[in-house]
């Protein structure tokens, strides 16, 4: 794969104490940023779009990764979840913490490379 671009978001989860809804919000955050329509751009379709998506989480084990995988309308997404983000404490030091995802979105295409 021949990666093209990066893009990054953060989600949360303030009061519910979900990783996946965490998760899913910093994955919607990071393609909001992205406005470049790479497909078109190189000529391929959106479909063949590869994404790679990494995301940071306490509890990497309480995200599911087919609801995060299901935000994605097109291309094949690879997701791997990795220790990392913040669980904030409430104030109150009752319930569950705010949690915090990183995410980064590597997105790329099968293609072949000049050699110069």
């Amino acid at each position: 794969m021949q990666k093209l671009l990066v893009e990054f978001g953060m989600g949360t989860s303030l009061r519910r104490g979900d990783y996946t809804q965490a998760a899913v919000r910093g994955v919607r955050d990071a393609l909001w940023h992205n406005s470049i329509n790479l497909a078109e751009l190189f000529g391929f379709e959106k479909t063949d779009m590869q994404i790679i998506v990494d995301i940071g989480v306490q509890k990497p084990q309480a995200v599911d990764v087919e609801k995060v995988r299901a935000v994605f309308p097109y291309g094949h997404a690879d997701v791997r979840v990795h220790h990392g983000g913040l669980d904030a404490p409430r104030p109150d030091g009752e319930g569950h913490p705010t949690i915090m995802a990183n995410v980064a979105l590597t997105v790329g295409f099968e293609m072949e490379r000049a050699d110069d």
